[in-house]
């Protein structure tokens, strides 16, 4: 199987791809959320809940597309937009991106992991790296946008041969990936100006965040895990250095103890030996994943984890599973979540409104 790196909800993929080959599991139960939800979060000072907010943001005013227009794809192939009515963007993250540069009213259909507000009512027409050819088709697209990391490859070729114009942009695995996901996705709706204001916007957020860091950390650079969850299919892994997650952890100030231990592999199952080794002082999960071990109290009971400083501590940093690595125009909002709990700060070091439409 290919291997995939993550993203929005790409690190979903990714995962999936490992439980697959490592687990033999034939389905993709449990991997992706419609909607995360509140876990029971322990007694520990990081279980202070700072949600991000179930809406995303569009911008004040929302742009006019001039077409055609003809974009590079990230897979080589040139890709000429004529009309941009009717769009359906193949991940949660690329979802988020349309809505934010205020063209949702275009977008036909949704990624399972499109959990915002606005495009819950919306058709859902893929699960991960599980696409349907014949459902994206029935909507009748004028564009497809895709990860590098979407399949299978025999669906999104279908869709392609149908006529329909499917541009892919390259997987998100980090806060560098912010800014040129969202001028790719911008530039192919024939909204460049949009692109870049928000992406302005977004990188503003995230500096002002990154900015009140040492705040509230005090200089203390903790060993965060970040750990992968599914107690229904019984799989526990721990991110490596290609995880994705290590960009969002260095940007709130701590290690990312797993590739700090010597993880190569973006995910490594979980043995008590590799928890020791990691050593976290904090363990970073997607809320989903949390809710389905049981909450902090299922989590300490997994072989190792109540022998980690974090265990001991119940330090446990819980994020929605459809935003926690977008890297995307709410990734402020995910960072400033981390932050909070990571510290048991009170959140207002790195209000989203500010440092954004200056």
């Amino acid at each position: 199987m290919r291997r995939l790196r993550n993203r929005l909800a790409g690190a979903l993929l990714s995962v999936l791809a490992l439980t697959l080959t490592a687990t033999g599991c034939g389905g993709s139960s449990g991997a992706v959320s419609d909607a995360a939800s509140d876990a029971g979060t322990g007694s520990g000072a990081a279980a202070k809940r700072n949600p991000v907010a179930g809406r995303v943001e569009p911008l004040a005013k929302a742009p006019v597309p001039k077409l055609p227009v003809t974009v590079r794809s990230a897979d080589g192939e040139e890709v000429t937009v004529e009309r941009a009515e009717r769009v359906v963007p193949l991940s949660g993250s690329l979802n988020e991106i349309v809505f934010t540069l205020g063209l949702g009213d275009r977008v036909v259909a949704r990624d399972v992991t499109a959990t915002f507000e606005q495009a819950a009512r919306l058709p859902v027409v893929t699960r991960g790296h599980d696409v349907s050819a014949e459902s994206v088709l029935s909507l009748r697209p004028d564009l497809v946008i895709a990860e590098t990391t979407t399949g299978p490859e025999e669906a999104v070729g279908q869709i392609r041969a149908a006529g329909v114009p499917v541009l892919f942009v390259e997987a998100a695995r980090g806060l560098d990936d912010v800014g040129p996901r969202i001028r790719a996705v911008a530039g192919a709706l024939g909204v460049p100006a949009a692109g870049k204001e928000l992406t302005r916007r977004s990188e503003d957020r995230i500096t002002h965040v990154r900015k009140g860091v040492e705040d509230v950390s005090h200089g203390d650079r903790p060993r965060v895990a970040f750990l992968y969850l599914r107690g229904s299919a019984s799989v526990y892994l721990i991110g490596g250095e290609d995880s994705g997650a290590g960009s969002l952890i260095e940007a709130a100030g701590a290690v990312d103890a797993g590739a700090a231990s010597g993880l190569e592999k973006d995910f490594t199952a979980i043995t008590s030996e590799a928890l020791v080794r990691a050593a976290p002082d904090a363990i970073l999960v997607m809320s989903k994943g949390l809710e389905s071990v049981g909450g902090v109290d299922g989590l300490v009971k997994i072989p190792g984890v109540a022998q980690t400083p974090a265990g001991m501590d119940r330090r446990i940093v819980s994020v929605e599973d459809g935003v926690l690595l977008n890297y995307g125009p709410r990734t402020d909002q995910v960072l400033k979540s981390v932050v909070a709990q990571l510290y048991g700060a009170d959140g207002d070091s790195g209000e989203g409104s500010e440092g954004g439409d200056r």
